[in-house]
């Protein structure tokens, strides 16, 4: 189905504008005004909601080729010394050990309880050749940074572990759509576009180091593009010049949630369990013991969460907001939405949301409550769309 047809409603919109004194810019600020983006604020920065089309945007990643996003607001934090994996291996949920140089993992930093400080990608690569092999990456969301950041930076009086804000200094810029390979090789060369998944790869572009990550957020292909700040507007203006076409987060919403892709703050946060957030390739049940570990593990040999974060769609009219209640056949409380939107791609309303596990199996109908309204739903398997990664 065509993304223009029925799309009437979004559950994120971006769209009243913030004194800029009272946020963090990212380096790209001037370049999205001058293109006409229309900026707001998240989680404290200023981001491109849109350039006037969202349904245009969200065609450029879902089926015309290839959109470029924003995501420099994101935490980019350099950890790096002799004891590194030691120091890591003991905070975060995924085995250290078993990062491979230019590879990246997901995981998540759990507190002694084992619920959810934050969800990370680690990066094992040298962003410069001053790093030293025994440097890490991390790449967390914008809700998250200064958390993680606390949780590391309290461990570098310990021994050989330093740890060096980046956000400021870098940039990040992802390409994702189906041609997005085409427009890295045309760039960057074989090497870049020729990325595994949960690959990564350092060159030289204009005289600057570039970093090309393999890694989606959208259920598409795609890479995610790490520069010094002060280049990131030319690299913008080469990827457009290319043929990507700009995404504001207006439309990177829909295609998260088209992805089954959970965000902090929204579909997990410190309350939650990480066993029940659907991160499940982001915990190691091998490594031996970390922080939270002994809670975690005991739910993964118990059988089974109490709940988890699980996909819903509901027919193409329904609409439903964030907390809105999820009921049984039967009408007993088993659970609540944390995000909802529509899906050009499906046609239908889809929602993410934490469901009691006896619910949870891919087909149990379902019903939501949204004011004074019930919307007959279907549990279904995450994610809603499976795009070209």
């Amino acid at each position: 189905m065509g993304v223009f047809h029925g799309l009437t409603w979004f559950s994120f919109m971006l769209t009243e504008e913030i004194p800029q004194n009272t946020i963090s810019l990212s380096p790209l600020e001037e370049v999205h005004r001058r293109s006409g983006a229309i900026m707001a604020e998240r989680d404290g920065w200023s981001v491109p909601a849109s350039w006037g089309d969202t349904l245009f945007e969200y065609a450029s990643v879902r089926e015309r080729g290839a959109g470029l996003i924003d995501l420099s607001s994101r935490g980019r934090l350099l950890v790096a010394g002799s004891e590194a994996v030691q120091f890591l291996n003991g905070l975060i949920t995924n085995d250290m050990k078993t990062l491979g140089e230019n590879h990246w993992m997901p995981a998540a930093f759990p507190n002694v309880q084992g619920r959810l400080l934050a969800s990370v990608r680690v990066l094992h690569h040298l962003l410069n050749e001053s790093a030293g092999a025994n440097a890490f990456l991390i790449d967390t969301e914008p809700t998250t940074h200064f958390q993680v950041l606390k949780t590391i930076q309290r461990f570098t009086l310990a021994g050989d572990f330093q740890v060096t804000d980046l956000t400021e200094q870098t940039a990040l810029l992802s390409l994702q759509g189906s041609q997005a390979t085409d427009i890295i090789r045309n760039l960057f060369g074989e090497s870049a576009a020729d990325l595994e998944h949960h690959g990564i790869a350092r060159t030289n572009w204009m005289q600057t180091s570039l970093t090309v990550v393999r890694a989606s957020h959208t259920a598409e292909n795609g890479f995610d593009l790490i520069i010094e700040a002060n280049s990131a507007a030319a690299l913008w203006e080469a990827l457009t010049a290319a043929g990507a076409r700009p995404v504001g987060f207006d439309a990177l919403e829909i295609l998260r949630v088209e992805a089954g892709e959970p965000r902090f703050g929204v579909d997990m946060d410190e309350t939650n369990v990480v066993s029940e957030t659907g991160l499940d390739d982001a915990v190691s049940f091998t490594k031996g013991c970390y922080i939270g570990q002994e809670i975690i593990a005991r739910i993964k040999y118990r059988g089974h969460v109490a709940k988890k974060l699980s996909g819903l769609l509901l027919d193409r009219g329904a609409h439903i907001d964030h907390d809105a209640k999820i009921n049984s056949a039967d009408g007993k409380e088993i659970g609540r939405v944390t995000s909802a939107t529509f899906s050009p791609h499906l046609g239908s309303t889809i929602a993410l949301g934490y469901i009691k596990y006896d619910y949870l199996a891919a087909g149990t109908v379902v019903k939501v409550s949204a004011g004074d309204e019930e919307f007959p739903a279907k549990v279904v398997e995450l994610p809603f769309v499976r795009g070209s990664v």
